[in-house]
């Protein structure tokens, strides 16, 4: 089977991103307006603009730490939730059914429930940990419960020590299911921490300015710092699977 090289994909990706950019720039000619879609060109103009001030950058900045600190504290809590649950029926019988509540409750009612509890500041971390927390949860869980019973039994026989245990046949087992969860999670910490920050307006925050650009109908804005979004996402995930890899490879006898 033949492997998709990098030329290969760069091409298809650049034809993916023309492509979606045509349609995009068609979509504005037909509106023909740009309060109700801007077209690619103004966007980028105007995301230009933004990032000559320092604004934009103590902006972006502390949405991605708030971002980034709700996902360390959601995977933290999420893979210690999964350890407990994975390893004892009580725990599992009490704390799943804490998680899966977690994972069902609309995202705008814990904004309005952690604002009330805490500073505008922290909202968004607190938010994006929960989400986070849900999904990490799941797929550790499954990565411990799918360990091969063999090698398990194989490393009772010749008494290899817990963390031994851990380390050959655990955490094989779970790492693909973590990375699963990182990837997808980042996403949504994204998507819930800008949402919180739009709901509680912190003073720097790029769901504030998101806030701002319906108040004075800046729809430019508007895509431009949904853009500064995406592309803060994307970079984060890249970055967080090339470290994930880098430390397999390190780890590799």
């Amino acid at each position: 089977m033949r492997s998709t090289t990098f030329p290969d994909k760069l091409l298809k990706g650049t034809a993916a991103l023309v492509f979606w950019l045509a349609v995009w720039q068609f979509g504005a000619w037909q509106v023909g307006r740009e309060l109700f879609l801007p077209a690619p060109l103004s966007v980028l103009c105007r995301l230009m603009q933004l990032a000559q001030t320092g604004e934009f950058w103590l902006t972006a900045g502390l949405s991605l730490g708030r971002v980034l600190l709700g996902m360390v504290w959601g995977t933290a809590l999420g893979c210690v939730l999964a350890v407990l649950t994975a390893s004892s029926r009580w725990l599992d019988a009490i704390l799943s059914p804490a998680v899966r509540v977690v994972r069902a409750t609309p995202v705008a009612s814990f904004i309005l429930l952690v604002f009330l509890w805490t500073q505008r500041d922290q909202v968004p971390v607190i938010i994006a940990a929960l989400m986070v927390l849900p999904v990490v949860w799941g797929n550790v869980t499954r990565g411990i419960r799918e360990c091969d019973p063999k090698l398990l039994e194989m490393a009772r026989m010749y008494r290899f020590s817990g963390w031994k245990t851990v380390r050959l046949i655990v955490l094989p087992s779970v790492r693909p299911y973590f990375l699963s969860a990182l990837t997808t999670s980042m996403g949504l910490a994204w998507k819930s921490g800008v949402a919180a920050e739009a709901l509680v307006w912190p003073k720097w925050a790029i769901g504030t300015q998101i806030y701002n650009t319906k108040l004075y109908l800046e729809t430019a804005d508007l895509f431009a710092w949904t853009l500064v979004v995406i592309l803060l996402s994307l970079m984060l995930e890249r970055l967080i699977t090339a470290l994930i890899r880098r430390a397999e490879g390190g780890s590799e006898p």
